[in-house]
């Protein structure tokens, strides 16, 4: 028995760190998902989802979050790259669907369309996943914790929920729009951008450790001084792209 498992401790050594290191999903799948509408197909080349789901780590059979769905061009991704043995949970704030009818439609439609999603509705401070999750995404939202409609610390409070929502070793990905450098959150409501390091600051209070970044959404171009909804600058806004990961 001692001679076997040497042997094969020394045949696992020898194996490139490469070959051992697991595959990388092929989210080729993902993206062809007949059940993507076109106007989330004809974004693609813009919002690079092989690469935002790659730097997520998303992986088939993973419980996943998306934070602020939206109109759930996330969510449907999601949905099919965790496949069948995994699960989305769609959370939509409470608060949005106040304001706009529209949100809690879109967010019924998908929580129809597909068998591995869940709704989840609740306080924009406190989102109610109903189990622990390996990964929860959220695309161009963080800044909304910050504006005026909402009570001071509910970004506080709502990373924390964030932190408690994971499993430990578990990740938060943030992509949002970049505010200029030294502006924190001041520029969440006038603009709806945030400056990266407000961020990170504010993830770190609540326990994460940031990961990694990607310069995925890089618009150096940008000079960052213009509200995202201004027409000359929508949809070529810089945005910065975050990995957190909560200490196992």
């Amino acid at each position: 028995m001692f001679r076997s498992l040497s042997f094969a401790f020394l045949l696992a050594a020898t194996v490139p760190l490469a070959a051992q290191q697991p595959a990388t999903p092929d989210y080729g799948a993902a993206l062809a998902d007949p059940a993507r509408p076109a106007a989330d197909r004809d974004r693609d080349a813009v919002r690079k989802p092989a690469e935002l789901l790659a730097f997520a780590q998303v992986a088939p059979g993973e419980q996943v979050g998306d934070f602020v769905m939206g109109g759930g061009y996330v969510t449907r991704l999601l949905a099919a790259a965790v496949g069948p043995a995994g699960r989305v949970y769609a959370f939509q704030p409470a608060e949005f669907i106040a304001f706009k009818k529209q949100y809690g439609d879109d967010q019924a439609a998908v929580d129809a369309a597909y068998a591995n999603v869940d709704a989840v509705a609740g306080p924009f401070a406190a989102p109610a996943f109903p189990v622990p999750l390996d990964t929860i995404i959220t695309v161009q939202n963080f800044h909304d914790l910050y504006l005026k409609p909402f009570p001071e610390g509910t970004g506080d409070k709502a990373s924390a929920a964030l932190f408690a929502a994971l499993k430990p070793g578990g990740t938060l990905v943030i992509v949002d729009h970049s505010a200029a450098d030294g502006s924190g959150i001041t520029l969440s409501d006038s603009l709806h951008r945030i400056d990266k390091d407000a961020v990170v600051a504010t993830l770190t209070k609540a326990g994460f450790k940031l990961e990694a970044e990607s310069d995925l959404y890089r618009r150096p171009a940008d000079p960052r001084s213009a509200n995202v909804f201004d027409k000359e600058i929508r949809g070529k806004t810089d945005q910065f792209t975050l990995r957190f990961r909560k200490p196992g």
